[in-house]
């Protein structure tokens, strides 16, 4: 704590009878915690530890306590006569927000996963999917794994064994009509399983460009691995793994995605976890 002494004014801060009517408003001063104040009829000085609906509560450089109602007391602060009151009432805090937007649910255990889970195609789709939307998805018991393609999804989906109470959702990549992906979805259609997917070629072009400094995705050429392609395209220098790990570094919440991979993702949480 500091240490409180005497203090010196220059002339009587108390003359002229202060309490006077018409000697002017005294100011009103918030008594927050720490506030250095001193009575102005008694001279004890000392620090805001507390304060009540009716009081303050002063301590002084040796530990001494002293009670002080808000009125009519006055004070000194600086030199200059005021008044405490209380302080006002803090506004509440807002509810902390997930990465995903939706609204954190502290001090969360770990939950029994259900049987309904989530697939995405590859390791960097379920990486995506866990920093935005990992808390929702514990919060819901509800488990992503990754199949490493979809060109054996039909075979995945029988094994999986779809049913009321077992649901399955699948996120895929390049999702247009005409394209290899539409047609395996289509033959894995059930009231028990959803498709759906984004329009991007890879999961990296989920990711806004703006979020990396980049104008961009750059068009990969025909025959060009994509990701390769990309990274020579930026000028990266560097292995596909460490790209990804530049692009999901960058990435912090909803915001920094776009909202084609966004209203899929929250499509497939809904239908995971809706009731039979």
């Amino acid at each position: 704590m500091i240490c409180y002494g005497p203090r010196v004014y220059e002339g009587d801060v108390l003359a002229g009878n202060w309490r006077r009517p018409g000697k002017g408003k005294i100011p009103q001063v918030p008594a927050e915690l720490d506030l250095v104040v001193e009575d102005a009829e008694s001279g004890f000085c000392g620090a805001v530890v507390a304060c009540d609906k009716e009081a303050v509560t002063l301590e002084d450089r040796f530990g001494k306590r002293r009670l002080f109602p808000f009125a009519p007391a006055a004070f000194l602060l600086d030199g200059k006569v005021v008044t405490l009151v209380r302080p006002a009432a803090a506004a509440p805090a807002a509810p902390r927000r997930s990465a995903s937007g939706s609204i954190a649910v502290e001090g969360l255990r770990a939950r029994v996963a259900k049987e309904s889970r989530i697939y995405v195609e590859g390791v960097h789709d379920a990486a995506l999917v866990e920093k935005i939307w990992g808390h929702d998805l514990r919060v819901e018991g509800v488990v992503v794994e990754y199949l490493e393609g979809v060109d054996d999804l039909p075979a995945i989906v029988a094994e999986f064994g779809p049913s009321p109470e077992r649901r399955l959702g699948v996120l895929v990549d390049h999702l247009v009509p005409g394209s290899k992906e539409s047609r395996i979805a289509a033959q894995v259609a059930s009231p028990h399983v959803l498709v759906v997917g984004h329009p991007y070629v890879d999961i990296w072009q989920a990711v806004k460009p703006s979020v990396l400094r980049i104008p961009a995705w750059p068009d990969v050429p025909r025959g060009v691995p994509w990701k390769e392609g990309v990274i020579a395209a930026l000028g990266w220098r560097m292995e596909p793994a460490d790209a990804w790990r530049r692009i999901l570094g960058a990435v912090s919440a909803f915001t920094d995605l776009e909202p084609e991979l966004l209203g899929r993702v929250e499509e497939l949480i809904d239908f995971v976890t809706e009731a039979p």
